[in-house]
């Protein structure tokens, strides 16, 4: 604990990190360390010269331990009862099984959350975390993300939220109270965004640095794997798409649907469209922008040779339609992605 009787500043703010059966160990115990950064790491705390900003408790319903989703036991150092008031509350990543989110599971627990905000608390989510947070209804018509694994899940279970799931963060409501964070680790943002919010951008800097935390500052575009929709019952654009799924090179793709489909080409365009969301065209690009992403991470080939490869003759075209697709250069998703050389494994003849 840091013992320096010369630090200034204001009350730390009550941190409530929420721990619930559903809650995945990894996210909540790195956030705790993290938002404890000025608390657990002295010379952190001596280079701000000040209080620690925050004061982070792992609460629940009860107090005590508490087995996660993962089986890991935490201990809940207080219950949400004895809780009148607080000023930020995260709720980790969650696991959701193969029914997904069940509403109603934490009546007592969403009704507080409820409460505080109300008491102006921040609520904010890590990942899945906002399952939990959605059942206040406080983010009926607001913005928000989550993993981009969970995003047809979540849109389903509360169509009223605007889900964006490419965004790391995402910060809504009147006094923008409302903050939920992407995939996985991007709650190493939503810690960094708290920090620098309440305690200052050199605060985050250091704490960023000591923990060697980044910012996704692209986006999830990069890291977002495409699956075309293949649920909406149309059995001539299903036959095109299990087509294409292995033909996306060939030169004129959509020309060889339309004839295999034996449709006019207004008619296949318009239910290829209504049915996966996508044109023929932009479909037959992120297939084969898929399949580029997949080269670059495990071969050798150049970038050029790549392009050729997935269906383009013009490289300059492929580069620009990369760009706009990932949100990174082919050169950068390579470095971004590929195994770096010292974690490759070698055979040893």
């Amino acid at each position: 604990m840091l013992q320096n009787t010369e630090q200034t500043g204001p009350e730390p703010l009550h941190v409530s990190l929420i721990a619930i059966p559903e809650a995945v160990v990894s996210t909540l115990s790195g956030i705790f360390d993290v938002m404890n950064a000025f608390v657990i790491m002295p010379p952190l705390g001596d280079a701000q010269r000040r209080a620690p900003p925050f004061q982070v408790e792992i609460v629940g319903l009860e107090s005590g331990s508490l087995s996660l989703a993962s089986r890991v036991p935490v201990m809940v150092q207080r219950s949400i009862a004895a809780l009148d008031t607080t000023d930020i509350i995260i709720v980790p990543s969650i696991l959701l099984g193969p029914e997904g989110w069940r509403k109603g599971r934490h009546p007592e627990l969403v009704e507080w959350l409820r409460a505080m905000h109300r008491r102006g608390a921040l609520l904010c989510s890590a990942c899945s975390g906002v399952f939990l947070l959605a059942e206040t209804g406080l983010f009926d018509g607001a913005e928000a993300t989550v993993h981009f694994g969970y995003a047809n899940a979540f849109a389903a279970t509360f169509p009223q939220v605007h889900i964006h799931p490419e965004r790391v963060l995402v910060v809504s409501g009147e006094r923008e109270e409302l903050v939920s964070s992407g995939a996985s680790m991007t709650w190493h943002d939503l810690v960094l965004y708290l920090i620098a919010r309440h305690a200052g951008a050199t605060a985050a800097q250091a704490v960023a640095r000591c923990f060697a935390l980044q910012w996704h500052q692209d986006g999830l575009t990069p890291y977002m794997v495409f699956e075309g929709r293949n649920d909406h019952g149309d059995v001539a654009v299903q036959a095109a798409q299990e087509w294409v799924a292995t033909h996306f090179p060939v030169a004129s793709p959509l020309e060889e649907m339309i004839r295999r489909s034996g449709l006019a080409e207004r008619t296949f365009k318009r239910r290829f469209t209504a049915a996966t969301g996508l044109s023929p065209i932009a479909y037959v690009q992120r297939l084969r922008i898929e399949d580029a992403k997949r080269r670059l991470e495990r071969t050798e080939a150049s970038v050029d040779e790549i392009g050729w490869q997935v269906g383009y003759e013009e490289p300059a075209f492929f580069r620009r339609l990369f760009k706009r697709v990932t949100g990174l250069t082919p050169g950068g998703y390579r470095r971004r992605f590929r195994i770096p050389e010292y974690a490759q494994t070698r055979v040893r003849d």
